[in-house]
């Protein structure tokens, strides 16, 4: 009840100040206040729900090494920790890069590794905690598909294909890219989709109406420019954005900014479809049958998420049950709350995060059989 009481404290300190943090989170990463504040949000009722199961079990000691990218707010929550009781040793943050994060997974003071990033860093910290037999969470990257069927509310459809590729940037591991459309809305759903692509407002996080911020760092920037490039060499066709953005302000000339993209005329054997590209790129497809597309949705290395629109609710139940992904949307997208576990299949990794099993994955199996009488043996 003690820890109860004091995640209860922390959850009411980043409550009171989200507008504080959530500015700090946005000059931490570039994602709009708009997002951050849903993102604090999130964190207060994380922490809420984790309180009420706080007082049945065992705690563990954490070591959180964040991205060497958006050091900030990981130390903003371990202040807050402190503040709110958490005693001296219990939250620690370390800071740095690829060194950093193989001396934790290979430090015999570290029971359990837990993950977020990509995949080839995934493999290789899964190789490192081998070496110590050490159990390990993943959450690594996604080519999720959205699957659009022609009976669906096409309004509230491509309001799911926008939050499934741009949200912060399309910086986000289980966006919906492979956006596969049924061929008779196909027109109709692309060119509303481009209309309301083309509205997204870029520029100054900080700002309440923006809703797209400049993405991490320069190479990322060009990574990302460069797989257009390469989907354009491969026959793919831009209809909105994919190239540097310069807004008007003066003092963000040097901003990491791109216009969110659209392609079409992609095929599945496209390196844009085939891979990751984690920014603000949405390939569409168009499909004829259920089968096909389940067929093509599945045909990837990755499962970390999926999302289906349909009026159609058995085919929805249809669909998602055959679709290889961990967390699966039917008629919306990239809504994920707390209570939901989440995580993936296949190389997207295994192990979640969020809803009650996730304890399972931080928590020692002890079994403790006892006799009271007198030992029947044998012998």
């Amino acid at each position: 009840m003690e820890r109860c009481r004091i995640l209860l404290e922390a959850a009411r300190i980043i409550r009171e100040r989200t507008d504080a943090i959530a500015t700090i989170e946005t000059i931490n990463n570039g994602k709009s206040i708009f997002e951050a504040r849903l993102d604090v949000e999130n964190c207060w009722q994380s922490l809420e729900y984790y309180a009420g199961l706080a007082g049945s079990m065992a705690g563990n000691a954490m070591v959180f090494k964040p991205s060497p990218f958006t050091p900030v707010s990981a130390v903003l929550l371990a202040e807050i920790y402190a503040e709110a009781g958490v005693p001296t040793g219990l939250f620690n943050v370390v800071q740095g890069g690829a060194a950093t994060g193989q001396l934790l997974c290979q430090h015999p003071a570290v029971a359990k590794v837990s993950f977020t990033g990509s995949v080839p860093t995934g493999t290789k910290i899964m190789e490192l905690s081998a070496k110590g037999v050490k159990p390990v969470t993943l959450e690594l990257g996604g080519k999720s598909p959205l699957i659009i069927f022609s009976d669906c509310h096409l309004e509230n459809a491509v309001k799911g294909a926008l939050m499934a590729n741009f949200l912060t940037q399309g910086e986000v591991c289980c966006n919906g890219t492979r956006v596969f459309v049924q061929k008779e809305i196909l027109d109709q759903f692309t060119e509303e989709v481009v209309k309301q692509t083309q509205r997204i407002k870029i520029g100054d996080p900080l700002l309440e109406d923006t809703r797209m911020g400049p993405l991490i760092n320069r190479p990322h920037l060009e990574r990302v420019l460069g797989f257009i490039k390469s989907a354009k060499e491969q026959g793919a066709k831009v209809l909105c954005g994919g190239d540097l953005y310069v807004p008007a302000d003066p003092k963000l000339k040097d901003g990491y900014y791109m216009r969110p993209c659209i392609l079409t005329n992609c095929r599945d054997d496209m390196t844009c479809v085939r891979e990751e590209i984690f920014g603000p790129v949405m390939a569409i497809l168009p499909f004829d049958t259920e089968a096909e597309v389940l067929e093509r949705a599945n045909d990837t290395t990755f499962g970390l998420a999926a999302g289906v629109f349909t009026r159609d609710i058995q085919r929805a139940h249809r669909v998602v049950a055959e679709l290889q992904a961990g967390m699966c949307f039917i008629n919306n997208y990239n809504a994920s709350p707390v209570e939901l576990p989440f995580g993936g299949y296949k190389k997207s990794g295994f192990g979640r995060e969020n809803g009650r099993v996730t304890i399972e994955y931080y928590s020692q199996l002890k079994t403790v059989c006892v006799e009271m009488g007198d030992v029947d043996s044998a012998f």
